[in-house]
């Protein structure tokens, strides 16, 4: 193969990635900023702009639910990466590839642990403690 060639391919990954952080970073600056001139048009209006009300029916349910789905994402990148260390020397198949499953597996086993940690046992304002809710 052409020396060239090879060290473009080496930087073809690196400069993937510099374009994906670079998108993402963009795309939320832009969604701040739509955010700040849309505040702004309320406040020349004399509007305010209304806070988010806390849903008492969700109890943390948000964190779990996106700890699930980041989590499963994270065992289905792991499983479809797993092959990949298949013939390589590295104890278990788990080289350096595997780091871009273990993030997301752990990140969601984290929101999982967080939802554990900090969910109030305690029933509602709408649930009673007894069995039936004879008067």
């Amino acid at each position: 193969m052409n020396p060239e060639f090879t060290s473009s391919l080496i930087f073809f990954p690196f400069c993937c990635g510099v374009i994906f952080f670079i998108l993402l970073f963009g795309f939320l600056a832009l969604w701040r900023y739509m955010q700040f001139r849309e505040t702004l048009a309320l406040a020349e209006k004399g509007l305010l702009k209304p806070e988010p009300q806390p849903d008492s029916r969700a109890n943390g349910k948000g964190t779990l639910r996106w700890g699930i789905i980041i989590a499963s994402l994270g065992l289905a990148l792991g499983i479809g990466l797993w092959p990949l260390g298949s013939n390589s020397s590295y104890p278990l198949g788990l080289g350096p590839w595997m780091i871009g499953a273990f993030i997301p597996l752990f990140f969601g086993l984290g929101l999982i642990l967080i939802y554990i940690l900090t969910r109030n046992d305690r029933p509602g304002p709408g649930k009673d403690e007894g069995g039936s809710a004879s008067a």
